[in-house]
């Protein structure tokens, strides 16, 4: 089981970017199709995005395409988020996981302590 750290969360204005970073352990970080999820205070967990094993295939929920873009460098073991344009409705505590599928989002079984994102003027 892969162990996952996140970073790169804050406050950022409206309009503004973030880049989130997660750091995964282990030699096998590869095998794992990758993703980000975000849970708003008072809401579900929702799915945000998720990256094929070798990075070619990437989908998105409606409400960020166009200004979230995933991304992963597999020999620094590492997926990333960045966030463009951000809304006061992108507000949300954004977790790193990790499954076997990006398309099967109950595949993903490990999980990030997660970063706090606040967009707020």
């Amino acid at each position: 089981q892969v162990q996952l750290v996140e970073s790169g969360g804050g406050l950022v204005q409206p309009g503004g970017s973030l880049r989130l970073s997660c750091a995964a352990s282990g030699r096998t970080f590869s095998t794992y199709a990758m993703g980000w999820f975000r849970q708003a205070p008072g809401k579900e967990r929702e799915f945000v995005s998720t990256i094929t094993r070798g990075g070619g295939t990437t989908y998105y929920a409606d409400s960020v395409k166009g200004r979230f873009t995933i991304s992963r460098d597999n020999a620094k073991n590492t997926v990333y988020l960045q966030m463009n344009n951000l809304k006061p409705e992108d507000t949300a505590v954004y977790y790193c996981a990790s499954g076997k599928a990006a398309t099967v989002l109950s595949s993903f079984d490990s999980w990030g302590q997660g970063t706090q994102v606040t967009v707020s003027s």
